[in-house]
């Protein structure tokens, strides 16, 4: 009696925590807070789905509650034979019809959902009579561990924090340079594949300005297990409005302007101003010029939410980050440090005037 106690306590408290912690979501991240027209179309799906299952669940425990509670041999009697019903017409055709009803409700919405947001014709159909385009396209490519955001139509190459219009459709191109990765923003919308094979294409709506939010921007993951430091592999995402975004595209489009203060230009200097360095992988301009891309683009790196995506933005993460990247994000292809400086290990001097010149980098007033 007492152990029968304890499970049913357990099992209360289990109800409890469940509804309490159903409620823990928060904005920038949770698939229960849609700011998107894509998200909500798939959280309604997510309701109906949920309507339907609750209905059977709550259908079926009243008929065993009655069964057991009407039905008791200590109620009817021991010699009581029920009533024998097989063969019936009414109950074959009942049990038949009402899951076949369920599944008609869960699945012609649901099919007419993925053709819908699937659906890309529009991508490459051009503005006419010179009006504005009323979207925008971006290519993504997944690297071990971090993102590539490219913007064809402006010339323009971002990292690790994707910069879109609000109000309007963003086409997505996805493709990964390595391993299968898998591009996913839970308030936005669901996940898509990225692969080296092939690119697979899908659109998202942003309706909700990122400033409002706590962190200023919605989270993105690989949801994609890629390797041992898959679960760091984040990314960010700023939403403005059209007007603020052609802003930042035309800042993006100027030539990067060289660094202020001493120790910035120092720290400029050492990340390669001369074509050697850091800048043989990473480039300093929002055209992608001046790297050949094996690493991030670092033109916003000033502009940032994240350093390496997921540590504080502030430089002395930064400067563990550059004086040891394999510690904080395990298998990334980032390479040792000292290769970089002569087979030296970087001295506090030179790690401060790197993440000084890192951190001037922005194009944001």
């Amino acid at each position: 009696m007492i152990k029968g106690l304890k499970k049913w306590r357990l099992f209360a408290l289990m109800t409890a925590l469940v509804v309490f912690l159903a409620g823990c979501g928060r904005e920038e991240i949770s698939t229960l807070i849609p700011a998107g027209e894509v998200a909500q179309d798939q959280f309604n799906l997510l309701i109906l789905s949920s309507i339907v299952m609750a209905f059977v669940i709550l259908v079926v425990t009243i008929i065993y509650v009655l069964a057991i509670f009407k039905f008791r041999r200590s109620k009817v009697g021991e010699d009581l034979i029920p009533e024998q019903v097989e063969g019936s017409a009414r109950l074959e055709f009942l049990w038949t019809s009402i899951p076949i009803v369920l599944l008609l409700i869960l699945a012609v919405p649901t099919v007419y959902s993925t053709f819908d947001l699937a659906d890309v014709s529009t991508m490459d159909v051009q503005a006419e009579d010179g009006e504005s385009m009323t979207h925008l396209t971006v290519n993504v490519t997944a690297k071990l561990y971090w993102w590539e955001f490219e913007y064809p139509e402006q010339g323009i190459v971002t990292a690790q924090e994707l910069v879109v219009p609000t109000g309007e459709r963003v086409y997505f191109n996805l493709i990964s340079a390595d391993v299968k990765h898998s591009f996913w923003i839970p308030s936005i919308g669901g996940k898509l594949d990225a692969n080296p094979e092939n690119v697979n294409t899908f659109y998202l709506t942003f309706d909700q300005k990122s400033s409002e939010l706590e962190d200023g921007v919605f989270y993105g993951k690989c949801a994609e297990l890629c390797g041992p430091s898959h679960a760091l592999m984040d990314f960010k995402v700023k939403t403005l409005e059209r007007e603020e975004f052609d802003t930042w595209v035309a800042a993006m489009q100027e030539e990067a302007t060289p660094a202020e203060g001493a120790l910035a230009q120092e720290g400029e200097q050492l990340f390669g101003a001369d074509g050697a360095g850091c800048i043989a992988c990473h480039a300093v301009s929002g055209s992608g010029k001046g790297g050949i891309m094996q690493g991030p683009n670092v033109a916003t790196f000033g502009d940032r939410n994240r350093v390496a995506g997921f540590m504080e933005h502030n430089e002395e993460n930064l400067k563990k980050w550059i004086a040891d990247p394999q510690q904080y994000k395990p298998g990334n292809l980032m390479p040792d440090p000292k290769s970089l400086n002569d087979g030296k290990e970087f001295t506090e001097q030179e790690l401060d005037a790197l993440a000084a010149y890192l951190m001037s980098l922005s194009v944001e007033e």
